[in-house]
């Protein structure tokens, strides 16, 4: 297959776009043009076809992990998923476990250097995750599910968590806007326990201010 021409993106810094003489248009990277020291007129195998494909892939995960990362931070793990999660749209054939292999190699690589040039960091982002559900008023156990769900390596947790501050004061805010006002019942101050356990506290915590709260409407 002859390349039958090679220019710049004029919509896109540093990339290239690649015409075939079928009519194919390929867009990669600058790095790209370098390393198959591409030129008009080239003749390209099935090996350098099937790069060149792949680099164009790559570039795509690259500008989508940009994309991703703009609109909010995230974890290398979660970036990862959300690269490597199937593209496929309606009336298109179903990919193959090899083609599901490459794009998950391919995506875990693209994120891997997001993390490298500093546009992914698991400890920053993970201390963001604790700051932020804890400013909500959840529990550590529910910030701990929020660790785990947005793919935050598990040796990270613990120097994270160090940062949750937490005392009665907040468990006290949070049972008198649960009560609204009215009489602490036992019934009420059960469901006012159970809502707190959704949060994330813990029974001894819990238990503990619910008792204060008790006490003092005696």
């Amino acid at each position: 297959m002859k390349l039958a021409k090679l220019e710049p993106s004029s919509r896109v810094e540093g990339r290239w776009l690649v015409w075939l003489e079928d009519g194919t248009l390929l867009r990669i990277g600058e790095a790209d043009v370098v390393s198959f020291s591409l030129y008009a007129g080239m003749e390209l195998d099935e090996t350098q076809l099937d790069g060149l494909r792949m680099a164009q892939e790559q570039a795509k995960l690259k500008q989508k992990a940009l994309s991703l990362l703009s609109a909010r931070p995230m974890s290398q793990r979660e970036l990862e998923r959300k690269l490597s999660a199937n593209p496929r749209k309606k009336g298109m054939p179903e990919e193959g476990e090899e083609q599901r292999e490459q794009r998950r190699d391919m995506a875990q690589q693209v994120a891997q250097r997001m993390a490298q040039v500093g546009l992914v960091n698991d400890r920053e982002y993970a201390s963001t995750v604790v700051r932020h559900y804890s400013r909500k008023g959840y529990g550590p156990a529910k910030i701990r599910d929020e660790l785990y769900r947005r793919g935050v390596p598990r040796e990270l947790w613990d120097q994270a968590m160090e940062e949750l501050k937490q005392d009665d004061r907040q468990l006290r805010a949070l049972v008198e806007k649960k009560l609204r006002g009215a009489v602490p019942t036992r019934e009420e101050l059960k469901k006012v326990s159970a809502y707190l356990a959704r949060r994330g506290f813990g029974w001894e915590e819990i238990s503990r201010v619910l008792r204060q709260v008790e006490e003092e409407a005696e």
